[in-house]
Protein backbone atom coordinates (compact mmCIF):
# COMPACT_ATOMS: atom_id res chain seq x y z
CA UNK A 1 0.00 0.00 0.00
CA UNK A 2 2.66 2.28 0.97
CA UNK A 3 4.10 1.46 -3.03
CA UNK A 4 1.36 2.53 -4.39
CA UNK A 5 0.64 6.02 -2.39
CA UNK A 6 4.22 6.95 -3.56
CA UNK A 7 3.14 6.79 -7.06
CA UNK A 8 2.13 9.73 -8.98
CA UNK A 9 -0.96 9.12 -10.89
CA UNK A 10 -2.57 7.29 -7.64
CA UNK A 11 -1.92 10.77 -5.59
CA UNK A 12 -3.28 12.57 -8.73
CA UNK A 13 -6.18 10.21 -8.65
CA UNK A 14 -7.14 10.02 -5.09
CA UNK A 15 -6.78 14.25 -5.21
CA UNK A 16 -9.49 14.02 -8.04
CA UNK A 17 -11.62 12.25 -5.86
CA UNK A 18 -11.40 14.59 -2.92
CA UNK A 19 -12.21 17.73 -5.53
CA UNK A 20 -15.07 15.95 -7.06
CA UNK A 21 -16.27 14.93 -3.49
CA UNK A 22 -15.79 19.27 -2.31
CA UNK A 23 -17.31 20.51 -5.89
CA UNK A 24 -20.65 18.27 -4.71
CA UNK A 25 -21.12 18.81 -1.67
CA UNK A 26 -19.78 21.96 -1.27
CA UNK A 27 -19.69 23.92 -4.56
CA UNK A 28 -19.08 27.23 -3.11
CA UNK A 29 -15.68 26.25 -1.78
CA UNK A 30 -15.16 23.75 -4.36
CA UNK A 31 -15.49 26.46 -7.18
CA UNK A 32 -13.46 28.68 -4.55
CA UNK A 33 -10.54 26.07 -5.68
CA UNK A 34 -9.72 27.30 -8.93
CA UNK A 35 -6.92 28.76 -8.00
CA UNK A 36 -4.75 25.82 -7.18
CA UNK A 37 -5.63 24.38 -10.57
CA UNK A 38 -4.75 27.65 -12.14
CA UNK A 39 -1.41 28.16 -10.18
CA UNK A 40 -0.29 24.55 -11.40
CA UNK A 41 -0.92 25.13 -15.30
CA UNK A 42 0.88 28.45 -14.59
CA UNK A 43 4.01 26.55 -13.51
CA UNK A 44 3.73 24.05 -16.06
CA UNK A 45 3.74 27.32 -18.52
CA UNK A 46 7.06 29.04 -17.34
CA UNK A 47 9.11 26.07 -17.43
CA UNK A 48 7.78 24.76 -20.92
CA UNK A 49 9.57 27.23 -23.29
CA UNK A 50 13.29 26.17 -21.79
CA UNK A 51 12.39 22.96 -22.12
CA UNK A 52 11.61 23.03 -25.80
CA UNK A 53 14.62 24.93 -26.59
CA UNK A 54 16.94 23.04 -25.13
CA UNK A 55 15.89 19.94 -26.07
CA UNK A 56 15.30 20.98 -29.67
CA UNK A 57 18.59 22.85 -30.14
CA UNK A 58 20.98 20.14 -28.15
CA UNK A 59 19.20 17.04 -29.89
CA UNK A 60 19.29 18.93 -33.58
CA UNK A 61 23.08 21.25 -32.85
CA UNK A 62 24.07 17.24 -31.93
CA UNK A 63 22.84 15.69 -34.90
CA UNK A 64 24.83 17.44 -37.67
CA UNK A 65 22.51 16.54 -40.04
CA UNK A 66 20.32 19.12 -41.54
CA UNK A 67 18.82 16.51 -43.70
CA UNK A 68 17.87 14.26 -41.52
CA UNK A 69 15.95 17.20 -39.59
CA UNK A 70 14.23 17.84 -42.60
CA UNK A 71 13.13 14.55 -42.94
CA UNK A 72 11.98 14.09 -39.73
CA UNK A 73 9.79 17.37 -40.55
CA UNK A 74 8.07 16.43 -43.39
CA UNK A 75 7.39 12.77 -42.17
CA UNK A 76 5.87 13.93 -39.36
CA UNK A 77 3.91 16.28 -40.74
CA UNK A 78 2.38 13.86 -43.29
CA UNK A 79 1.79 11.34 -40.30
CA UNK A 80 -0.07 14.46 -38.20
CA UNK A 81 -2.30 15.01 -41.65
CA UNK A 82 -3.10 11.17 -42.45
CA UNK A 83 -4.07 10.98 -38.41
CA UNK A 84 -6.04 14.17 -37.51
CA UNK A 85 -8.03 13.19 -41.45
CA UNK A 86 -9.19 9.91 -40.11
CA UNK A 87 -10.08 11.91 -36.53
CA UNK A 88 -12.44 14.26 -39.16
CA UNK A 89 -14.07 11.35 -40.36
CA UNK A 90 -14.95 8.66 -38.05
CA UNK A 91 -16.64 11.65 -35.36
CA UNK A 92 -18.58 12.84 -38.84
CA UNK A 93 -19.56 9.41 -39.44
CA UNK A 94 -20.10 8.36 -36.03
CA UNK A 95 -21.96 11.86 -34.90
CA UNK A 96 -24.00 11.16 -38.01
CA UNK A 97 -25.00 7.94 -36.88
CA UNK A 98 -26.03 8.43 -33.43
CA UNK A 99 -27.39 11.82 -33.95
CA UNK A 100 -27.18 13.29 -30.54
CA UNK A 101 -28.74 16.49 -31.52
CA UNK A 102 -31.56 15.60 -32.82
CA UNK A 103 -35.10 16.43 -31.33
CA UNK A 104 -34.05 18.79 -29.57
CA UNK A 105 -35.15 21.83 -31.92
CA UNK A 106 -33.22 24.36 -30.22
CA UNK A 107 -33.94 28.47 -31.36
CA UNK A 108 -30.60 29.73 -31.90
CA UNK A 109 -32.11 33.13 -31.41
CA UNK A 110 -33.47 32.43 -27.77
CA UNK A 111 -29.76 31.18 -26.49
CA UNK A 112 -28.25 33.85 -24.08
CA UNK A 113 -25.03 34.16 -25.34
CA UNK A 114 -23.20 36.52 -22.52
CA UNK A 115 -21.50 33.64 -20.79
CA UNK A 116 -19.80 32.52 -24.83
CA UNK A 117 -18.47 37.17 -25.45
CA UNK A 118 -15.37 35.26 -24.27
CA UNK A 119 -14.96 33.05 -26.40
CA UNK A 120 -16.35 34.34 -29.50
CA UNK A 121 -14.17 37.85 -29.14
CA UNK A 122 -10.82 35.50 -29.32
CA UNK A 123 -12.71 33.51 -32.44
CA UNK A 124 -12.68 37.16 -34.56
CA UNK A 125 -8.96 36.98 -33.88
CA UNK A 126 -8.67 33.22 -35.66
CA UNK A 127 -7.70 32.64 -39.23
CA UNK A 128 -4.84 30.83 -41.31
CA UNK A 129 -3.04 34.20 -41.80
CA UNK A 130 -2.87 35.22 -38.16
CA UNK A 131 -2.12 31.64 -37.09
CA UNK A 132 1.07 31.73 -39.83
CA UNK A 133 2.04 35.29 -38.34
CA UNK A 134 1.71 33.83 -34.99
CA UNK A 135 4.88 31.31 -35.46
CA UNK A 136 6.62 34.43 -35.17
CA UNK A 137 7.74 36.35 -32.45
CA UNK A 138 8.02 39.77 -31.98
CA UNK A 139 11.56 39.28 -30.62
CA UNK A 140 13.28 36.31 -29.83
CA UNK A 141 13.34 36.42 -26.37
CA UNK A 142 9.84 37.08 -26.98
CA UNK A 143 8.86 33.58 -27.66
CA UNK A 144 9.68 32.36 -24.11
CA UNK A 145 7.32 35.04 -23.13
CA UNK A 146 4.14 33.41 -24.84
CA UNK A 147 2.05 30.84 -24.28
CA UNK A 148 1.88 28.99 -27.29
CA UNK A 149 4.37 26.59 -28.34
CA UNK A 150 5.33 26.91 -32.52
CA UNK A 151 7.24 30.44 -31.80
CA UNK A 152 9.37 28.39 -29.38
CA UNK A 153 9.85 25.65 -31.27
CA UNK A 154 10.84 28.07 -34.36
CA UNK A 155 13.38 30.19 -32.60
CA UNK A 156 14.65 26.73 -31.12
CA UNK A 157 15.03 25.45 -34.88
CA UNK A 158 16.31 28.34 -35.87
CA UNK A 159 18.81 28.78 -33.14
CA UNK A 160 20.15 24.80 -33.45
CA UNK A 161 20.69 25.03 -36.97
CA UNK A 162 23.09 28.03 -36.66
CA UNK A 163 24.77 26.38 -34.02
CA UNK A 164 25.27 23.00 -36.26
CA UNK A 165 26.70 25.66 -38.58
CA UNK A 166 30.04 26.40 -36.54
CA UNK A 167 30.67 23.06 -36.52
CA UNK A 168 34.07 22.36 -33.44
CA UNK A 169 33.25 26.04 -32.28
CA UNK A 170 29.69 25.33 -31.56
CA UNK A 171 29.89 22.08 -29.51
CA UNK A 172 30.69 23.66 -26.36
CA UNK A 173 27.32 25.80 -26.69
CA UNK A 174 26.16 22.72 -27.62
CA UNK A 175 27.27 20.65 -24.58
CA UNK A 176 26.01 23.86 -22.04
CA UNK A 177 22.39 23.83 -23.79
CA UNK A 178 23.08 19.57 -22.68
CA UNK A 179 23.79 20.73 -19.25
CA UNK A 180 20.69 23.25 -19.10
CA UNK A 181 18.50 20.70 -20.29
CA UNK A 182 18.81 18.85 -17.05
CA UNK A 183 18.77 21.56 -14.89
CA UNK A 184 15.10 22.37 -16.37
CA UNK A 185 13.88 18.43 -15.99
CA UNK A 186 15.28 18.62 -12.39
CA UNK A 187 12.65 21.79 -11.97
CA UNK A 188 10.08 19.49 -13.84
CA UNK A 189 10.41 17.22 -11.56
CA UNK A 190 10.16 19.90 -8.62
CA UNK A 191 6.59 21.09 -10.05
CA UNK A 192 5.65 17.62 -10.38
CA UNK A 193 5.26 17.56 -6.55
CA UNK A 194 2.08 19.80 -6.60
CA UNK A 195 0.67 18.24 -9.36
CA UNK A 196 -2.06 16.24 -6.91
CA UNK A 197 -2.87 19.76 -5.28
CA UNK A 198 -3.16 21.24 -8.97
CA UNK A 199 -5.41 18.19 -10.05
CA UNK A 200 -7.77 18.48 -6.57
CA UNK A 201 -8.33 22.21 -7.10
CA UNK A 202 -9.19 21.98 -10.76
CA UNK A 203 -11.90 19.08 -10.33
CA UNK A 204 -12.89 20.98 -7.37
CA UNK A 205 -13.93 23.88 -9.59
CA UNK A 206 -15.24 22.00 -12.80
CA UNK A 207 -17.94 20.38 -10.10
CA UNK A 208 -18.54 23.53 -7.92
CA UNK A 209 -18.92 25.57 -10.55
CA UNK A 210 -21.02 23.92 -13.46
CA UNK A 211 -23.04 21.62 -10.24
CA UNK A 212 -23.16 17.99 -10.38
CA UNK A 213 -26.29 18.32 -12.58
CA UNK A 214 -23.53 19.35 -15.17
CA UNK A 215 -21.98 15.49 -14.89
CA UNK A 216 -25.65 14.00 -15.72
CA UNK A 217 -26.53 16.84 -18.42
CA UNK A 218 -26.48 16.54 -22.11
CA UNK A 219 -25.42 12.63 -21.40
CA UNK A 220 -26.54 11.71 -24.69
CA UNK A 221 -23.77 13.61 -26.70
CA UNK A 222 -21.08 13.12 -23.28
CA UNK A 223 -21.75 9.39 -23.75
CA UNK A 224 -21.24 9.08 -27.48
CA UNK A 225 -18.21 11.56 -27.63
CA UNK A 226 -16.60 9.03 -25.47
CA UNK A 227 -17.01 6.14 -26.76
CA UNK A 228 -15.78 7.59 -30.23
CA UNK A 229 -12.38 8.63 -28.31
CA UNK A 230 -12.35 5.38 -26.49
CA UNK A 231 -13.08 3.74 -29.70
CA UNK A 232 -10.27 5.95 -32.23
CA UNK A 233 -7.80 5.23 -29.50
CA UNK A 234 -8.56 1.28 -29.59
CA UNK A 235 -8.87 0.58 -32.95
CA UNK A 236 -7.22 3.73 -35.18
CA UNK A 237 -4.10 3.88 -32.81
CA UNK A 238 -4.21 0.51 -31.83
CA UNK A 239 -3.77 -0.39 -35.63
CA UNK A 240 -0.79 2.18 -35.49
CA UNK A 241 0.94 0.86 -32.63
CA UNK A 242 0.38 -2.71 -34.04
CA UNK A 243 1.92 -1.53 -37.57
CA UNK A 244 4.90 -0.21 -35.44
CA UNK A 245 5.62 -3.07 -33.47
CA UNK A 246 4.74 -1.67 -29.78
CA UNK A 247 1.49 -2.59 -27.23
CA UNK A 248 -0.89 0.32 -27.24
CA UNK A 249 -2.04 -0.86 -23.35
CA UNK A 250 1.74 -0.99 -22.44
CA UNK A 251 2.17 2.42 -23.69
CA UNK A 252 -1.08 3.35 -22.11
CA UNK A 253 0.37 2.08 -18.80
CA UNK A 254 3.85 3.87 -19.72
CA UNK A 255 2.24 7.29 -19.39
CA UNK A 256 -0.15 6.40 -16.92
CA UNK A 257 0.57 9.10 -14.63
CA UNK A 258 0.43 11.87 -17.69
CA UNK A 259 -2.74 10.46 -18.30
CA UNK A 260 -4.12 11.03 -15.04
CA UNK A 261 -2.61 14.58 -14.65
CA UNK A 262 -4.37 15.77 -17.98
CA UNK A 263 -7.98 13.96 -17.51
CA UNK A 264 -7.93 16.10 -14.07
CA UNK A 265 -6.30 19.94 -15.61
CA UNK A 266 -8.14 19.11 -19.02
CA UNK A 267 -5.45 20.20 -20.41
CA UNK A 268 -2.15 18.60 -22.53
CA UNK A 269 0.40 20.98 -21.45
CA UNK A 270 0.64 20.34 -17.91
CA UNK A 271 2.52 17.05 -18.90
CA UNK A 272 5.00 17.88 -22.22
CA UNK A 273 7.93 18.62 -20.48
CA UNK A 274 7.40 15.06 -18.70
CA UNK A 275 6.73 13.61 -21.61
CA UNK A 276 9.31 14.70 -23.61
CA UNK A 277 11.86 12.90 -20.96
CA UNK A 278 9.29 9.66 -20.76
CA UNK A 279 9.91 9.16 -24.88
CA UNK A 280 13.92 9.73 -24.32
CA UNK A 281 13.78 7.47 -21.69
CA UNK A 282 11.88 5.00 -23.93
CA UNK A 283 15.07 5.10 -26.41
CA UNK A 284 13.49 7.88 -28.57
CA UNK A 285 16.10 9.77 -29.77
CA UNK A 286 16.00 13.61 -28.72
CA UNK A 287 16.65 15.41 -31.73
CA UNK A 288 13.07 13.24 -32.87
CA UNK A 289 11.29 13.68 -29.50
CA UNK A 290 12.56 17.25 -29.68
CA UNK A 291 10.81 17.92 -32.85
CA UNK A 292 7.91 15.62 -32.79
CA UNK A 293 6.32 16.32 -29.52
CA UNK A 294 6.18 20.03 -29.79
CA UNK A 295 4.83 20.02 -33.25
CA UNK A 296 2.69 17.40 -32.52
CA UNK A 297 0.89 20.13 -29.82
CA UNK A 298 0.02 22.29 -33.22
CA UNK A 299 -0.27 19.92 -35.81
CA UNK A 300 -1.41 16.42 -34.13
CA UNK A 301 -4.29 17.18 -31.89
CA UNK A 302 -6.79 13.99 -33.08
CA UNK A 303 -9.13 14.27 -29.92
CA UNK A 304 -9.55 17.99 -30.82
CA UNK A 305 -10.30 16.99 -34.05
CA UNK A 306 -12.87 14.58 -32.84
CA UNK A 307 -14.20 17.25 -30.49
CA UNK A 308 -14.89 19.52 -33.50
CA UNK A 309 -16.08 17.59 -36.02
CA UNK A 310 -18.73 16.30 -33.18
CA UNK A 311 -19.94 19.45 -31.76
CA UNK A 312 -20.09 21.24 -35.12
CA UNK A 313 -22.66 18.39 -36.54
CA UNK A 314 -24.06 18.25 -32.98
CA UNK A 315 -24.95 21.67 -33.18
CA UNK A 316 -26.09 21.65 -36.54
CA UNK A 317 -28.61 19.07 -35.23
CA UNK A 318 -29.71 20.81 -32.14
CA UNK A 319 -30.84 23.55 -34.19
CA UNK A 320 -32.24 22.16 -36.75
CA UNK A 321 -29.47 23.27 -39.16
CA UNK A 322 -29.51 20.89 -42.23
CA UNK A 323 -25.92 19.70 -43.36
CA UNK A 324 -25.76 17.90 -46.69
CA UNK A 325 -22.82 15.77 -47.60
CA UNK A 326 -20.77 18.84 -49.38
CA UNK A 327 -21.72 20.62 -46.37
CA UNK A 328 -19.95 18.04 -44.06
CA UNK A 329 -17.00 17.96 -46.47
CA UNK A 330 -16.35 21.50 -46.14
CA UNK A 331 -16.38 21.40 -42.41
CA UNK A 332 -14.07 18.75 -42.69
CA UNK A 333 -11.83 20.96 -45.34
CA UNK A 334 -11.91 24.07 -42.43
CA UNK A 335 -11.38 22.06 -39.63
CA UNK A 336 -8.22 20.62 -41.18
CA UNK A 337 -7.19 24.43 -40.77
CA UNK A 338 -8.52 25.81 -38.06
CA UNK A 339 -7.88 22.50 -35.79
CA UNK A 340 -4.27 23.34 -35.96
CA UNK A 341 -4.54 26.51 -33.91
CA UNK A 342 -5.69 24.42 -30.78
CA UNK A 343 -3.34 24.49 -28.63
CA UNK A 344 -2.68 22.33 -25.71
CA UNK A 345 -4.33 25.11 -23.37
CA UNK A 346 -7.28 24.30 -21.55
CA UNK A 347 -10.31 25.84 -23.50
CA UNK A 348 -8.59 26.31 -27.01
CA UNK A 349 -10.84 23.88 -28.61
CA UNK A 350 -13.68 25.40 -27.12
CA UNK A 351 -12.49 29.29 -29.44
CA UNK A 352 -11.75 27.39 -31.90
CA UNK A 353 -15.13 25.39 -32.41
CA UNK A 354 -16.38 29.53 -32.04
CA UNK A 355 -13.93 30.50 -34.95
CA UNK A 356 -14.79 27.35 -37.03
CA UNK A 357 -18.80 28.01 -37.00
CA UNK A 358 -17.74 31.59 -37.65
CA UNK A 359 -15.88 30.79 -40.79
CA UNK A 360 -19.14 27.80 -41.87
CA UNK A 361 -21.64 30.63 -41.75
CA UNK A 362 -24.23 27.90 -41.79
CA UNK A 363 -24.65 27.10 -38.11
CA UNK A 364 -25.47 29.52 -35.79
CA UNK A 365 -22.16 30.68 -33.47
CA UNK A 366 -24.85 31.11 -30.42
CA UNK A 367 -25.27 27.67 -30.35
CA UNK A 368 -21.90 26.73 -28.56
CA UNK A 369 -23.46 28.05 -25.66
CA UNK A 370 -25.49 24.69 -25.34
CA UNK A 371 -22.15 23.00 -24.96
CA UNK A 372 -20.68 25.45 -22.68
CA UNK A 373 -21.33 23.83 -19.73
CA UNK A 374 -19.97 20.40 -20.41
CA UNK A 375 -17.08 21.41 -22.62
CA UNK A 376 -14.51 20.74 -19.71
CA UNK A 377 -16.11 16.97 -19.24
CA UNK A 378 -15.58 16.87 -23.41
CA UNK A 379 -12.32 17.94 -22.60
CA UNK A 380 -11.59 14.73 -20.29
CA UNK A 381 -11.56 12.52 -23.22
CA UNK A 382 -10.12 15.00 -26.12
CA UNK A 383 -7.24 15.87 -24.31
CA UNK A 384 -6.06 12.25 -23.21
CA UNK A 385 -6.64 11.42 -27.15
CA UNK A 386 -4.16 14.19 -27.91
CA UNK A 387 -1.87 12.74 -25.61
CA UNK A 388 -1.81 9.22 -26.29
CA UNK A 389 -2.13 10.37 -30.40
CA UNK A 390 1.33 12.69 -30.04
CA UNK A 391 3.22 9.51 -27.63
CA UNK A 392 2.22 7.42 -30.25
CA UNK A 393 3.43 9.59 -33.09
CA UNK A 394 7.15 10.50 -32.01
CA UNK A 395 7.51 6.01 -31.41
CA UNK A 396 6.29 5.67 -35.00
CA UNK A 397 8.57 8.55 -36.50
CA UNK A 398 11.30 7.66 -34.35
CA UNK A 399 11.24 4.18 -35.72
CA UNK A 400 10.30 5.58 -39.22
CA UNK A 401 13.85 6.68 -39.27
CA UNK A 402 15.59 4.27 -37.59
CA UNK A 403 16.28 6.95 -34.67
CA UNK A 404 15.64 4.60 -31.66
CA UNK A 405 17.04 2.02 -29.31
CA UNK A 406 14.74 -1.00 -30.27
CA UNK A 407 16.34 -2.95 -27.44
CA UNK A 408 15.46 0.11 -24.52
CA UNK A 409 11.67 0.37 -26.50
CA UNK A 410 10.88 -3.39 -26.78
CA UNK A 411 11.86 -3.90 -23.12
CA UNK A 412 9.42 -1.21 -21.76
CA UNK A 413 6.53 -1.28 -24.92
CA UNK A 414 7.03 -3.80 -27.07
CA UNK A 415 4.37 -6.03 -28.53
CA UNK A 416 5.20 -9.78 -27.63
CA UNK A 417 5.91 -11.05 -30.72
CA UNK A 418 6.39 -8.58 -32.94
CA UNK A 419 9.36 -8.76 -35.10
CA UNK A 420 12.17 -5.91 -35.56
CA UNK A 421 14.09 -4.63 -38.52
CA UNK A 422 17.17 -6.65 -39.08
CA UNK A 423 19.49 -3.94 -39.15
CA UNK A 424 21.50 -2.96 -35.78
CA UNK A 425 20.41 0.54 -34.92
CA UNK A 426 22.52 3.29 -34.18
CA UNK A 427 23.59 4.19 -30.72
CA UNK A 428 20.67 7.46 -29.56
CA UNK A 429 21.42 10.48 -28.38
CA UNK A 430 19.31 10.88 -24.99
Amino acid sequence: MRRLASQLWFQVLLATALGVVLGIYWPSAGARMKPLGDAFIALIRMIVAPVIFCTVVHGIAGMRDMRKVGRVAVKSLVYFELITTAALLVALIAVNLSQPGAGMNVDAHAIDTRAIGEYTSQAREQGIAPFLLGIIPTTFVGAFARPEVLPTLFVSILFAVAVSGLGARGEVITDLIGALSQVFFRIVGFIMWVAPIGAFGAMAFTVGRFGAGSLLSLAKLLLEFYLVSLAFVLIVFGAVAYWAGVSLLRLLAYIRDEIVIVAATTSTETVLPRLMEKLRALGCEESVVGLVVPAGYSFNLDGTCLYLTTAVVFLAQATNTHLGLAQQLAVIAVLLLTSKGAAGVAGAAFVVLAATLGSLGTVPVASIALILGIHRLMAEALTFVNLVGNSLATIVVAKWENAVDYSLLSAQIGRSGARQPVRESRPVRR
